[in-house]
């Protein structure tokens, strides 16, 4: 039989995976893996767990940056789409109504049953994009305010509220928006007064460094925003659908009611590429506000049957298996089981976060041998130690986990939602490996270490 046999095409050219990127992709990726020791072929994947080609299994702490809310390869999520591809669909004439976009919107907005509405485009960075098109338009006005240190998404719009300066670099001039500090209410309610600013987009546990929002700040920014007409943007890209222990993370504070709500990741199952921005009816109605305007803002892709269908199967899985009270239980077990280990070990300095949205913050030493090698690696690149940890945990314990942020010493676990015990024992026992290991005061860590300033200072 002649024609395109994917199984034939991976089995033929699959090895060649690593030197493909370097030729024809992001050429620095194959090289940072190969550097820190990353570069491994997986061949299988199934829940919270990789398989390599000699069957060693590894513990997933990272769930694809928290795509992967539901681990991969859920049997539910995939019977959806078997089942919505064998339906053949009538998708995307663009000149009809679909039921599934409408299903899972009416699902969606069943968790925050003060929005009204539903635009559903392909990523996170489309969700934000959309919102701040949206509350520009709604309030006349050009500004919008964020957070220092937020990631909001890569593209233009999305880059222009993004707090970190080593995205944006090259790629001025961006929107003229504003950052404020997380929790600053003064500098807030200053720009405020202004009189054009037409919102706020905020994480309620921001994705670098792993920080929640102060208690109360939410709450209080929410009345200074309305109060000066400006609407509230909760991006819950990465927090959102469980993943915090409330099915959205800006319900951890009694009275937070978003004008616009941005979700994505998790949203997909790990298949299909989709985002939502859930908003308020008045806003929706003013966007498109006649029939001249029913395309004024639109994507090609968007509400596609594959997507929705995943979107929906996704839900219900979250609601079947109690996912949301499960990340908020194991969470707790995980973050309590961590902290404990603070008075053990002089480098670990903070463990924080919601449910399964965890920080781990390394910081400098008091003894005077630590000291000095803390010091070494500071002065080479502050963040080399949490690369130190990140590394050893993948290479000896088979646990894949992430630094946090460009020169953070944070690393930042989010898991699939469906571990449990016996993962966070996992992760605890080989945490503690790795943390006696630093604490020892040489052997293969700090030689590795050594290797990271190196590399640090030829980059410079």
């Amino acid at each position: 039989m002649t024609g395109f046999d994917l199984t034939e095409l991976l089995a033929e050219r699959g090895g060649e995976r690593y030197a493909l990127h370097t030729r024809h992709l992001n050429h620095q990726l194959p090289r940072m893996l190969h550097t820190i020791g990353f570069d491994k072929v997986y061949e299988r994947a199934e829940g919270a767990y990789f398989w390599d080609a000699d069957g060693q299994d590894y513990l997933d702490m990272l769930a694809g940056f928290g795509v992967m809310g539901l681990g991969r390869h859920h049997p539910v999520v995939r019977q959806a789409l078997h089942d919505v591809l064998d339906a053949q669909l009538a998708d995307l004439t663009r000149f009809d109504c679909q039921p599934l976009p409408g299903l899972l919107a009416e699902k969606l907005l069943s968790h925050t049953p003060h929005l009204d509405r539903v635009f559903f485009g392909n990523s996170g960075t489309e969700a934000v994009e959309t919102a701040l098109k949206f509350a520009r338009y709604a309030t006349s006005r050009p500004r919008i305010l964020y957070c220092t240190h937020a990631f909001h998404g890569l593209t233009t719009g999305s880059l222009s509220v993004n707090g970190e300066d080593g995205f944006r670099d090259g790629f001025a001039p961006l929107l003229p928006d504003t950052a404020v500090e997380l929790g600053d209410l003064a500098a807030l309610e200053r720009e405020l007064k202004r009189g054009d600013v037409a919102g706020f987009v905020v994480e309620p546990v921001q994705g670098k460094g792993v920080h929640p929002a102060p208690p109360g700040f939410l709450r209080a920014a929410q009345e200074l925003l309305h109060r000066h007409k400006a609407l509230l943007i909760a991006d819950e890209v990465q927090t959102g659908l469980g993943r915090t222990g409330d099915f959205f993370a800006y319900q951890h504070e009694d009275g937070v009611e978003p004008d616009l709500v941005c979700v994505a990741k998790a949203l997909s199952g790990g298949y299909v590429p989709v985002g939502a921005t859930l908003g308020k009816d008045w806003i929706f109605k003013k966007v498109y506000s006649s029939m001249d305007r029913v395309l004024v803002h639109s994507a090609s892709f968007g509400a596609n049957a594959q997507a929705m269908a995943a979107g929906l199967a996704v839900l219900s899985v979250l609601e079947d298996e109690k996912l949301v009270v499960g990340a908020r239980r194991t969470g707790e077990l995980l973050r309590s089981r961590l902290a404990e280990l603070i008075p053990r070990y002089e480098l670990l300095h903070d463990v924080r976060g919601r449910g399964l949205m965890i920080g781990i913050e390394f910081g400098r030493p008091k003894s005077l041998g630590l000291r000095s090698r803390w010091t070494m690696l500071q002065t080479a690149r502050k963040g080399l130690f949490a690369q130190m940890v990140v590394v050893p945990l993948l290479q000896r314990h088979r646990i894949l986990t992430q630094v946090s942020g460009d020169h953070l010493e944070v690393i930042k676990l989010i898991p699939p939602l469906i571990i449990g015990e016996r993962e966070v024992d996992r992760f605890v026992e080989a945490f503690t490996a790795v943390m006696d290991d630093a604490h020892g005061g040489g052997g293969l860590m700090w030689d590795f270490g050594r290797t990271l300033v190196k590399q640090a200072v030829a980059n410079r």
